[in-house]
């Protein structure tokens, strides 16, 4: 794939960037990575950037610091879900990313599944299960192996490859130690892809593709956060008609949930058919030494600083903001 195209963007014109990232998710962990490395970044790049972690101030101390716009590298709740993009409409303050509904409706993975199904996006067959129910009848409506999960968690916090019907039991008490339901859904056996889109001078563009190959195929938090087992390739070895099946997919499932700014939208490959399906869409991607967007960026001629510039430079208001007489 050329060089992605896009116009240079001055440092200064940014004003202050506070970089949000911490919070009190159970990613939290991970966003003090992702967070560091931004602001890091940005700094080098002769940006007025400040770190600010919502789990020790209050937003309103943004307005205080004189901050123009707020990149958010906040993983998880109250960072991705709407919160944080609610508050910071309140404040007047521009910032990056998808704006509150459609924050919240890609948090929520039951939501996200039914609207692509309504627009004919593909993803597997779930069922959503509840405390107490018997879910004793999984193995027939979705087959085995399956996966039950938490919807409103990422970085596989709490999810479980069930191969046997007595999993189950245990798979559902850990996803809702997460959340007050679980995500059971049809396990697609395959290649996994991930699908970065990045909106660049007003236009949204799916970046190289990315094929994971982890361990057993077991790409848990472990697998993508911590060890150098999991491999990453980039542009994956697909067919091409494959590739921009993948893109334009990521592109239509971005759209439907009215995201803005950028995401990263993950793609199974079912291997007897070679058929797609997406299983969701992360509006506040990681930004580690060990993320995707980064390494999407890269093969598509934009560097970890020049990404962080485009990011931040997309930030703005999502509502429209009324003047009080």
């Amino acid at each position: 794939m050329s060089s992605v195209k896009f116009s240079p963007i001055d440092p200064a014109s940014l004003g202050r960037v506070a970089v949000l990232f911490g919070g009190v998710s159970a990613e939290r962990e991970v966003s003090l990575k992702s967070g560091s490395m931004i602001l890091a970044a940005l700094q080098r790049q002769g940006v007025d950037a400040i770190a600010f972690d919502p789990a020790s101030r209050g937003l309103h101390e943004l307005r205080d610091e004189g901050v123009t716009r707020a990149m958010i590298a906040l993983h998880g709740r109250f960072g991705e879900d709407g919160t944080v993009q609610g508050a910071l409409e309140l404040l007047g303050i521009a910032y990056t990313g998808s704006g509150v509904t459609a924050s919240a409706v890609a948090m929520d993975k039951i939501l996200t599944k039914r609207i692509w199904a309504s627009e004919g996006i593909p993803t597997p067959a779930s069922r959503v299960l509840r405390p107490g129910q018997d879910a004793s009848d999984l193995p027939r409506s979705l087959g085995l192996p399956l996966i039950i999960k938490p919807p409103h968690e990422g970085s596989t916090l709490g999810l479980t490859k069930v191969t046997e019907a007595g999993q189950i039991g245990a798979a559902m008490t850990l996803a809702m130690r997460f959340d007050d339901c679980a995500l059971a859904e049809e396990f697609i056996e395959g290649p996994e892809l991930t699908v970065t889109v990045l909106e660049i001078d007003g236009r949204a563009e799916a970046l190289p593709v990315i094929e994971i190959r982890a361990p057993q195929g077991n790409y848990d938090f472990e697998h993508k956060y911590l060890s150098d087992a999991t491999e990453y390739l980039c542009p994956a070895p697909l067919p091409a008609e494959m590739t921009a099946r993948a893109q334009q997919l990521a592109l239509a499932a971005f759209k439907s949930l009215g995201c803005r700014g950028w995401g990263r939208i993950d793609v199974m490959v079912r291997r007897r058919d070679q058929a797609l399906f997406l299983l969701e869409i992360n509006t506040a991607p990681g930004m580690t030494d060990h993320s995707l967007v980064p390494m999407a960026a890269r093969a598509a001629g934009i560097s970890y600083e020049q990404l962080v510039l485009i990011v931040a430079a997309g930030a703005s208001l999502k509502s429209k903001q009324v003047s009080r007489s």
